[in-house]
């Protein structure tokens, strides 16, 4: 969160890159894929969709960052369908020299076992919360607790096969450039 991925990926996309974006692709699978829709109402309550069908946000962030049982059902209904989705997104890209998969919560959610190598954009917290506060228009206190519940980023560092570093030291475009390279060699 705020270490700059969304942006790493963009330069990829640049580079004629096909970027699978988990976290945009379950927003939209939130709302039109009926067996999620279904799902998080029986979960949470009519309040999870606005009237006009859209993802109530706001509702939904407010039942689920503190309370852990309904995180975990939340996950457990949207994640298998992502999983799927993917999938037949994949599909669909076998033949380019290598694709990429934006994910938030790789680590957390398994997702880094469907993929050959891992790629993790780092930033130190407190540019992370700044990223954030100002993406989100939310808190110092809301933005910090949400990264509070995520994996550190010091863990998803030893787990990965490549880091991007992005706390300002280094121009990110170069090491994409890196990267790409290596991956089409």
């Amino acid at each position: 969160m705020g270490s700059g991925k969304t942006t790493v990926a963009k330069i990829f996309e640049q580079l004629g890159v096909s970027v699978y974006s988990s976290d945009e692709r379950a927003k939209q699978l939130m709302v039109e894929n009926t067996s999620i829709s279904n799902g998080l109402t029986q979960l949470l309550g009519d309040e999870a969709y606005t009237p006009d069908g859209q993802l109530n946000r706001s509702f939904i962030s407010s039942k689920i960052f503190n309370n852990k049982e309904l995180l975990n059902g939340v996950n457990a209904i949207i994640h298998p369908v992502v999983f799927a989705d993917f999938d037949t997104w994949l599909e669909s890209h076998q033949s380019e020299p290598y694709i990429l998969k934006e994910a938030a919560i790789m680590f957390e959610s398994d997702s880094y076992k469907k993929v050959d190598k891992v790629i993790i954009v780092t930033a130190p917290d407190a540019i992370r919360i700044e990223r954030s506060m100002k993406r989100d228009h939310a808190s110092y206190e809301e933005v910090s607790s949400r990264i509070s519940k995520q994996m550190p980023q010091s863990e998803k560092e030893k787990l990965a096969d490549y880091i991007i570093n992005n706390d300002g030291s280094e121009l990110l475009i170069p090491q994409v450039l890196k990267l790409d390279a290596l991956f089409r060699a």
